[in-house]
């Protein structure tokens, strides 16, 4: 059953805060909802468990804002962050500071609830990050040189199109290497793919 799990709607859409709750609550979630950061982090409490639903585009403050004072306040919540067609390279820039996921709008019911129960299983499983951290780097060794070239450049946030002109060679290219390079990391999205590089470059950091 859902029906201790918190879930912050954060999102100055009031559209989209209505049909994400209406999903959510009829999914069996308890849903709060925020129509702006600022609204969010003076309701929120540090001590409770749960996960954000963070929409990266919202007047005032945005969703990278919000993160960073989520971080400085000690608000350990799960980030799913909520992006428009285009925003990849915000997303990007969340993940790295942190953010489990990230969902494009229009979101689909299967990957939002799918997302959900990850942010959950993880906060079930404190030691989910350092597990994941010391599988990252054997998983990545099963690339090639051009593979991780693709993912080096997907981990800076570069469209196919930027990708491919850097490395010289076709956007059709590169797709070919990111699905090859998918496929070998076992994983579904692009939000899983970048969370193994980032756990193996804090495990080539701490080497050094």
């Amino acid at each position: 059953m859902n029906d201790n799990r918190l879930i912050y709607i954060v999102d100055d859409d009031d559209a989209v805060r209505r049909s994400v709750k209406f999903m959510l609550s009829h999914t069996g979630f308890q849903t709060r909802k925020m129509s702006s950061g600022d609204e969010f982090l003076k309701n929120v409490k540090p001590s409770e468990r749960g996960c954000v639903l963070l929409d990266v585009r919202m007047p005032g403050m945005d969703g990278l804002e919000v993160q960073e004072h989520m971080i400085k306040n000690g608000i350990d919540m799960p980030i799913i962050i909520l992006t428009g067609h285009g925003d990849i390279e915000i997303a990007v820039k969340a993940m790295r500071a942190g953010a489990l996921n990230f969902i494009e709008k229009p979101y689909k019911k299967d990957a939002l609830l799918a997302a959900i129960d990850e942010a959950f299983h993880q906060l079930d499983n404190n030691d989910l990050k350092e597990m994941a951290a010391s599988d990252a780097s054997m998983r990545l060794s099963c690339l090639t040189g051009r593979e991780r070239d693709v993912l080096n450049g997907l981990l800076k946030g570069f469209p196919n199109k930027t990708i491919a002109f850097d490395l010289g060679i076709s956007p059709r290219t590169v797709e070919i290497y990111r699905a090859n390079m998918m496929e070998k990391l076992r994983v579904k999205s692009l939000a899983e793919a970048l969370r193994i590089g980032f756990a193996a470059e804090t495990i080539e950091i701490v080497a050094e």
